[in-house]
């Protein structure tokens, strides 16, 4: 059971007291050594998992951090601060991953149609009042904690990942955990003037919209990925299905922490997952960079 959080009297910034957003300036594949096609423990369909995610990170997290930056006027210092950590690591997250796709294309994967497919979804978002984006940026960053909080406490997602692919994820997952209360602290900050239900109300239309899409697109991109190596038919349809909601399961894990996403006095920190964190710097403690 989770220690109980405490929370800084500074009610713009509920991330637990003494917790510090790091970034860890963390380079993966430098190295030239050959990967797989299928890097993912020689697994088509968990490698085609991972290869469409990849390729919705670089748009998609200058997204997030266009729309937590709007918000920033009037927050306090240490939302400030949080947000300011929050666009660094999110800058570092999408050099990592332009890097990652470039192995996935060299691998012989066309994944153009992916960042497409989320040029044409952000180019919907333009001219719509800002506090939408917030709003699915909010959503979209309870799934990447979600994600993240996934891949550490289940090392089986990523076992037998090719040469230092396994730590890109890792080191993803812990920033993720890390950060995961800025953009929801900017939301509060933003609808401040709101009433509870009207911010419940229009958190929670997101978060059904956005899970929709998510799951639609992203297991469609699985499926073209496969298809591009030939795999097809009902038998990858049901691999797919498999994959995600019995082993190794990320979409049936995460049930419990989405729908906690609609509870009544939700904030991503009621969920104290620190320990992973430090697990993960219990193996990089070389690599932190306190934010300035």
């Amino acid at each position: 059971m989770n220690a109980p959080t405490t929370f800084d009297l500074d009610r713009q910034s509920r991330s637990p007291v003494h917790h510090d957003i790091i970034v860890r300036d963390r380079r993966f594949a430098r190295d030239g050594a050959a990967t797989r096609r299928w890097w993912l423990n020689g697994d088509p369909v968990g490698t085609a998992w991972f290869n469409a995610l990849s390729a919705t990170f670089p748009r998609g997290e200058a997204y997030f951090i266009e729309s937590v930056k709007a918000f920033r006027d009037g927050a306090s210092p240490k939302l400030t601060a949080e947000i300011r950590a929050f666009v660094r690591q999110e800058i570092n997250h999408t050099r990592e991953h332009i890097v990652f796709n470039k192995l996935a294309a060299s691998a012989g994967y066309d994944i153009q149609f992916i960042d497409q497919r989320v040029e044409e979804m952000l180019a919907l978002t333009k001219g719509r009042p800002q506090v939408l984006n917030l709003a699915a940026t909010m959503a979209l960053e309870h799934f990447t904690a979600m994600l993240g909080q996934e891949l550490l406490a289940n090392p089986a997602h990523l076992k037998g990942a090719d040469g230092d692919l396994g730590d890109l994820w890792r080191w993803h997952s812990a920033e993720e955990i890390e950060h995961k209360g800025v953009a929801y602290d900017t939301w509060l900050h933003a609808t401040r003037g709101w009433g509870r239900f009207r911010r419940w109300r229009i958190k929670s239309i997101m978060m059904l919209i956005v899970t929709c899409r998510f799951i639609a697109h992203r297991t469609a991109d699985v499926a073209e990925l496969l298809a591009q190596d030939g795999l097809t038919g009902a038998k990858w349809k049901w691999k797919i299905a498999a994959y995600l909601l019995w082993k190794p399961g990320f979409l049936r894990r995460i049930i419990p922490q989405w729908l906690a996403f609609f509870m009544p006095g939700f904030h991503p920190w009621n969920h104290d997952d620190r320990a992973l964190i430090g697990m993960y710097e219990g193996d990089f403690s070389d690599a932190l960079m306190p934010a300035a």
